[in-house]
């Protein structure tokens, strides 16, 4: 791991931590796929000296999904569409609950990877989570996690009575650099 030891603190003006969903259903084809960018969020990185005494917290305000695309469809998103998708984000699937990761186990995954064990809480529900973290040797950290929606009792939304409907599993990415010292 190319970390150094102590606290590295990282959020939005580090990077980027995003939702991407797609779509389902017969009138799929309405639709769009949509890339959902996570406004406000902090992690926090307490490494050791081995990597075992390494933790990983990260706490994200669930009212803070932006829309920042969306690909397909019939016609393309205008803005009172990306108000509308924020509005039902925080109203109907995520409810306004905050969304937390706490690292249980981190370990050598080879490769310049690391892999993270931990619990997420997701729309008030706690449950179990892995993935796995590209670090390169200029402190940028990539990796992404598939979030099956209804593990966490979230319904996936669903209009034109369920013929139209996001995924049940979307992908949670992050993509960032280390603040330089």
């Amino acid at each position: 791991m190319s970390i150094q030891a102590g606290t590295h603190k990282l959020g939005p003006g580090d990077g980027t931590l995003s939702v991407s969903t797609g779509r389902t259903g017969a009138a799929a084809k309405a639709g769009h796929n949509l890339l959902i960018e996570v406004t406000a969020w902090e992690a926090m990185l307490e490494v050791g000296e081995e990597l075992a005494q390494t933790s990983i917290v990260l706490d994200a305000d669930a009212t803070s999904l932006r829309v920042r695309e969306g690909t397909g469809g019939m016609q393309a998103l205008d803005d009172d569409d990306k108000e509308s998708i924020r509005k039902t984000i925080d109203d109907e699937v995520l409810r306004r609950q905050g969304i937390e990761f706490r690292s249980t186990s981190v370990q050598t995954a080879g490769d310049g990877r690391i892999s993270v064990q931990g619990e997420l809480t997701l729309a008030g529900k706690s449950g179990p989570i892995a993935f796995d973290l590209a670090i390169g040797t200029d402190g940028k950290l990539s990796g992404s996690v598939v979030v099956k929606q209804t593990d966490w009792g979230i319904t996936p939304y669903s209009t034109l009575f369920g013929a139209l409907k996001v995924e049940d599993e979307v992908e949670v990415s992050i993509d960032a650099g280390l603040p330089s010292s």
